[in-house]
């Protein structure tokens, strides 16, 4: 252990002269969380919807007062009223309006004698995100218009369903950041551990302690144990910032913070074990650099943190189910949302123990201690 703390103080001290660094390494996962939470987190709202009324009759204008009161209350949209189809049709195309609702002649008539009557939305299906949320909403405006006048003494004849949440409301921002801090995380691995044993190969200093009686274990748990003390203190300070950004209720509950931070030392291990293993054979310092960006979309966008993973087609579920980030966002985000207890993580924190276990032995014999 004196050689192994030997390494990890000596990685310590450097970064410590690297305050840019550190800085830069902990603002970057706060970024993250404050402009993805924030820009993909809202509703669909104040999209534009043509409304093309080729009847004018009076079920036809009912139709178009429905729309502008759920215009006026959801302000999910503004009706924006058209005369000519093809002006409409036009406006679409060149990204004026997000839709158009087309009335179409006969509609009065049809719906008076109950022939199937119908009405159009035309949408601009590039934008998957608009295109459902004009569905949906449309979608219940047409339910509504369907539903006959309420009679006080009539007994209700139909199922209704009524949803039950058993959490408060959770914003996307919330939702982000477990993704976050297991970003912070892998952002502090990415400069510590293997990378830095690549870049002492380049610069000629590993000789200086290649040459000492040092073990392969007690060099590799060395310079683990330094990455993942940076790991863990970059993810304790996400975990507290981004907690009060995010308005997490009771961010400072001592009895969920320290769960946290077992799951973040665990994690942590888990990351850094696995960039070691990744890095143990490279000899070029440009080549940790050139694939951070490939690991970081492989890894951190299966994982769930951005979107569930049931979403997902077969081979990224498969993925998912190897990767580590998956493991670690999922019991961060039963703690932070949920505040669960360690036994609702226990099968998360296994996986990534044994999945340290298995990098840092790989690792071990991989590696060769020659100049």
């Amino acid at each position: 252990m004196q050689r192994t703390w030997a390494i990890i103080e000596r990685e310590l001290r450097r970064f410590r002269r690297s305050p840019v660094l550190i800085v830069v390494s902990m603002i970057f996962p706060l970024v993250q969380l404050v402009v993805l939470g924030y820009a993909f987190g809202g509703n669909v709202k104040h999209l534009k919807v043509g409304i093309v009324d080729q009847d004018r009759g009076v079920p036809a204008v009912r139709l178009r007062e429905l729309s502008g009161a759920v215009a006026a209350n959801a302000r999910t949209f503004q009706p924006v009223l058209y005369r000519d189809p093809g002006k409409a049709l036009a406006d679409l195309r060149d990204g004026r309006i997000n839709g158009v609702l087309s009335i179409p002649p006969e509609f009065s008539r049809r719906m008076l004698a109950k022939e199937d009557p119908r009405v159009a939305l035309i949408e601009d299906n590039t934008d998957n995100f608009v295109a459902a949320t004009l569905a949906n909403t449309f979608g219940g405006l047409v339910s509504a218009y369907n539903e006959p006048a309420p009679e006080s003494r009539r007994m209700p004849d139909k199922l209704t369903l009524d949803v039950v949440e058993v959490y408060p409301y959770v914003p996307y921002i919330q939702y982000l950041l477990p993704g976050s801090i297991v970003m912070s995380i892998f952002m502090m691995v990415m400069i510590g551990g293997g990378i830095i044993f690549i870049d002492d190969k380049a610069r000629g200093l590993h000789e200086g302690y290649l040459v000492t009686p040092i073990s392969k274990l007690e060099l590799i748990a060395g310079f683990n144990l330094s990455g993942a003390i940076k790991a863990v203190l970059a993810g304790a300070v996400l975990m507290t910032v981004g907690s009060v950004i995010a308005g997490i209720p009771h961010p400072f509950d001592l009895l969920r913070m320290a769960r946290m931070f077992i799951v973040i030392v665990v994690a942590a291990l888990a990351l850094v074990s696995m960039m070691f293993l990744i890095m143990v054979r490279v000899s070029d310092p440009l080549l940790p650099r050139a694939i951070f960006g490939v690991l970081n979309t492989l890894l951190f966008f299966p994982s769930g943190a951005v979107y569930p993973p049931q979403a997902f087609p077969g081979w990224m579920r498969v993925i998912a189910a190897v990767d580590p980030f998956t493991y670690a966002v999922h019991a961060f985000k039963s703690l932070l949302l949920k505040n669960t207890g360690l036994l609702a993580v226990s099968g998360d924190l296994a996986y990534l123990v044994a999945f340290t276990v298995i990098a840092m032995t790989a690792a071990t014999l991989l590696f060769r201690r020659t100049l």
